[in-house]
């Protein structure tokens, strides 16, 4: 009996009409279909850092309590992929229609003027 063969072409490979996308790719896709995105060290609800509490409570304090948050902490290529997204190299990170806004120092001075309430009142929470 003749052992079978097999055509190694066909095993273990899918088909994929699209390639995968790059980090930057999920970076933009992440913020233009969300409205106000937030990468920040843990979540809304256990932020992980002093700077990441902070820019959460800014943007509850202005109103905004539904928003689209990233951990970094759960995805190291995120994590340094938003640094080079946006040319800046800490985290949290404030994105608001697609546009960077900067990060927690530059949240805190436009809270304080009033300029993020504002920022964030023009778009759709």
């Amino acid at each position: 009996m003749r052992p079978s063969t097999l055509n190694s072409a066909t095993i273990g490979t899918i088909s994929h009409n699209e390639p995968a996308m790059s980090i930057q790719d999920t970076i933009r896709e992440q913020v233009t279909t969300h409205p106000v995105v937030l990468y920040m060290k843990g979540t809304p609800q256990f932020p992980q850092c002093g700077f990441s509490s902070a820019a959460v409570q800014m943007l509850q304090g202005c109103g905004v309590n539904r928003f689209f948050s990233v951990n970094v902490l759960a995805d190291e290529a995120i994590r340094q992929g938003i640094k080079d997204y946006a040319s800046w190299p800490t985290i949290p990170q404030l994105y608001v229609n697609g546009e960077f806004v900067g990060g927690c120092d530059i949240m805190r001075e436009m809270y304080e003027s009033g300029e993020l309430q504002q920022l964030l009142s023009r778009q759709a929470a």
